[in-house]
């Protein structure tokens, strides 16, 4: 029975789980481009928003082309429920384009929810005929002879493509991308900076046109307004000012700022400002041993109560209860 193939690339809180099958010759920046965005947006978020599982085609560790492998949970079963799936792979694909591997890829590509692939996964993805009718991409360097070997597939030359079920991606940056597109579709703006911000990732290339813009790393280019006010926010932590005061700087109406914040973020300039002070605080939580009221003080909060309140309200637990019982995937 297939799974209701609604699209992955919407506003759901629902934790979302995705097979990464791995192959030996791939990149371990593509796995890492692929896993480390979902891990971030987890550790941010404090609850299980992605989870994950590494197989590889016969159960062995993969090698990548670094020569380090890549620890897997086991051998990828077709028949096991998936409901999403992305291959990542890069040289040697060779031995996996026929036979029952190919065979099985096929059965549980068409099965799942949704299948991607990277670099060259898409190429395994065009053998088990799940592009046939479809827009994909590949690395830059392989276009030409992924259209001859594809007649059927309208090969663009874009970073990433999402077309319906499938989406395809040229390499480690492009799935990076791709990896922040998913969270902020799922989860919003203000998610999808903290994560581009947990890797100083401030992407210089956009995707292509005819594809949802990340806009991350460009968010000055979209509106500069906002881009000003965020960083105005992120070195006045330790003491906030008035929505008013960072308006004025501007030279704007708090009004008009609001505005802005709301079409592109998809929230308040002050719920976004309390976002960043409670994101920080929580890594002080988990990471230091400083004292409840160091950090209410160093996040802008008048007291150690309600720093406390605030906390409980964002995250779900008191500080002291998370910096005892938080763990990440």
């Amino acid at each position: 029975m297939k799974n209701e193939q609604r699209s992955l690339f919407i506003s759901d809180n629902e934790t979302l789980n995705i097979t990464f099958l791995v192959l030996s010759g791939t990149s371990i920046l593509c796995v890492a481009s692929a896993i480390d965005p979902l891990r971030a947006a987890n550790r941010i978020a404090g609850e299980a928003l992605y989870k994950w599982t590494i197989v590889s085609p016969d159960g062995a560790n993969p090698q990548t082309t670094s020569g380090l492998p890549v620890a897997v949970s086991g051998k990828f079963d077709a028949d096991a429920h998936h409901e999403v799936i992305i291959v990542i792979a890069g040289f040697g694909t060779a031995p996996y384009t026929k036979g029952p591997f190919l065979a099985g890829l096929r059965k549980a590509g068409r099965r799942a929810r949704a299948i991607g692939g990277i670099e060259a996964g898409t190429w395994l993805l065009g053998r088990a005929g799940l592009l046939d009718g479809r827009a994909a991409t590949t690395h830059f360097e392989d276009a030409e002879d992924f259209r001859a070997a594809f007649p059927l597939c309208d090969v663009k030359s874009d970073r990433y493509v999402i077309d319906g079920p499938v989406f395809t991606c040229g390499g480690a940056s492009p799935a990076f991308d791709l990896m922040l597109h998913l969270i902020r579709s799922r989860h919003g703006m203000a998610m999808a900076l903290s994560v581009a911000n947990v890797f100083v990732y401030d992407q210089p290339h956009a995707p292509s046109e005819s594809q949802p813009l990340i806009s991350l790393g460009q968010l000055e280019k979209h509106d500069p307004r906002v881009a000003s006010a965020i960083r105005i926010m992120e070195a006045s932590i330790d003491a906030p000012l008035a929505i008013s005061t960072i308006a004025k700087r501007l030279t704007i109406t708090p009004r008009t700022l609001e505005l802005a914040f709301q079409k592109l973020i998809g929230e308040t300039p002050g719920h976004y400002y309390l976002g960043l002070r409670l994101a920080a605080a929580r890594k002080m939580v988990t990471d230091t041993k400083l004292p409840m009221t160091e950090i209410a003080t160093r996040t802008g909060f008048a007291s150690a109560a309600a720093f406390s309140r605030a906390f409980r309200q964002k995250f779900a637990k008191a500080p002291v209860t998370l910096r005892h019982t938080i763990k990440y995937a």
